[in-house]
């Protein structure tokens, strides 16, 4: 009896087996025609793709937008973009180490050139490159270019808008009010000193304001509040040359009025006096634990290790804000958002770019776990939506950006409508100044890349 059991079990074993053996092969046949749904680019060949060249142009706007161009031997092509009101310098400088390289190989690239990266607008050529990066993989592989770094949270990203301020409260009022109507849930408002600097006893000696003076900037939030309600989130900014105290004295007045957060307060400390200072994480440890108002920085750092790690580890802040385009872009940002999330900090996004660099961090965005809102700051520029196809259209629709499912950042360059805006240099002139001894290990033997057996320079193309 025993025996026939045994039997009859191994054969149920083998009969099993043939079913799964039909299922994969079903399976196989589907994902092969799913493929070719995607439009998988079968003409590429990965393995031989190799970077040509970088380009740039730059696009004036109220802050410039710095967009580089990565060629490959194969005709795919990268965009990406440096951070605004910086320069595609930053970018080009790193092209002798790219060229000969295949461009899928994005963190070897990227470990590579993070030697060159820095904070403020020194960390936008790494974060244009690794854009470009992402974009080109996006296309070979036929997915878009969240999908190159996770899985989708949200299909949608919601924008707030800044505004820019008025010595007017009700004027003031008015344009958020104009944002909320346009579509807008979540909103910010410049809060500068100088609003009041001109009322008698409202700043003091140190050029920031008094306790009348706070009561006076309160009278702006009250009136914005007045008009867009309680019920939605309003940030503050741009708040003047603030030391730790004197930020403690602003949030502590601000405190009545639920805002979503306080950004860059202290800004006299590190990387310069009269400059924004997120490496002071002390000081921002100290701002965040003696008040109940939420406090928000990071847009001017790059990187989790150089730049966001002590704000995170030592709980400095409730929320970070780094700017991708010069946080790292798509990779980085992830990680350091990623990181944050890990210890209970969320974050929200800093933009002020062109709409390259905007759906490279809705890219981005779309896999983070814990993320608030992303910036916008070219709501009152009416061709800004023009400078490419691709996305529907009006990007920002009625508060938020629709996530792409196309390949790479779902992005393309209008080029009539980018050449009415250059600043300067071209369209995507060349770039032969930043040639150098180009970094060749692949071909070239020798003690060092940009050397040959014998020691000697070697150029490549």
């Amino acid at each position: 009896m025993l025996y026939n059991q045994r039997q009859f079990s191994r054969r149920k074993l083998v009969v099993g087996l043939a079913g799964l053996a039909g299922v994969f092969k079903m399976t196989e046949g589907d994902a092969g025609a799913q493929s070719s749904a995607r439009g998988i680019n079968r003409n590429s060949g990965p393995s031989q793709l190799k970077i040509t060249d970088m380009r740039s142009v730059l696009v004036a706007s109220n802050y410039d937008y710095p967009i580089i161009r990565i060629d490959t031997n194969q005709g795919v092509y990268g965009l990406g973009e440096a951070r605004d009101a910086g320069r595609e310098g930053t970018a080009l400088v790193l092209k002798p180490h790219l060229i000969g390289r295949n461009p899928l190989s994005i963190e070897p690239i990227l470990d590579s050139i993070r030697n060159f990266s820095n904070h403020q607008r020194m960390g936008g050529g790494y974060s244009a490159v690794d854009m470009a990066l992402h974009d080109i993989a996006g296309k070979v592989y036929g997915v878009p270019a969240w999908r190159l770094i996770g899985s989708k949270y949200r299909d949608k990203i919601r924008i707030y808008c800044d505004t820019d301020q008025s010595k007017d409260p009700k004027i003031f009022a008015g344009r958020l009010k104009e944002r909320k109507k346009m579509g807008y849930t979540f909103f910010k408002m410049d809060l500068g000193t100088s609003l009041v600097a001109d009322r008698p006893g409202a700043i003091n000696g140190r050029g920031s304001a008094t306790e009348k003076g706070l009561q006076y900037l309160c009278e702006y939030i009250q009136a914005i509040r007045d008009e867009i309600g309680w019920d939605v989130p309003l940030a503050t900014d741009h708040f003047g040359a603030l030391t730790v105290n004197d930020s403690i004295r602003y949030a502590r007045a601000f405190e009545r009025y639920d805002l979503a957060w306080a950004e860059d307060m202290i800004q006299v400390g590190h990387l310069g006096a009269g400059g924004d200072a997120p490496k002071n994480w002390r000081g921002y440890k100290e701002l965040k634990e003696a008040t109940t108002t939420p406090i928000c920085t990071g847009e001017s750092l790059f990187g989790l290790e150089e730049g966001f790690r002590d704000l995170i580890d030592n709980q400095a802040v409730d929320i970070i804000h780094p700017d991708p385009l010069t946080s790292g872009a798509i990779r980085e940002t992830k990680r350091i958002a990623d990181y944050a999330s890990m210890h209970g900090i969320e974050t929200a996004i800093h933009f002020a770019g062109s709409p390259v660099g905007c759906m490279a961090c809705v890219h981005m965005a779309a896999t983070l776990k814990d993320m608030l809102a992303m910036e916008n700051h070219a709501v009152d520029i009416p061709w800004w939506n023009s400078l490419v196809s691709g996305p529907s259209k009006p990007i920002v629709n009625q508060g938020f950006i629709a996530v792409p499912d196309t390949p790479g950042l779902g992005v393309e360059l209008n080029e009539e409508v980018v050449k009415e805006h250059t600043r300067k240099g071209g369209y995507f002139a060349p770039t032969p100044q930043y040639d150098d001894y180009i970094l060749d290990s692949f071909r070239i033997g020798g003690p060092y890349p940009h050397l040959d057996g014998n020691g000697k320079p070697v150029v490549s193309r």
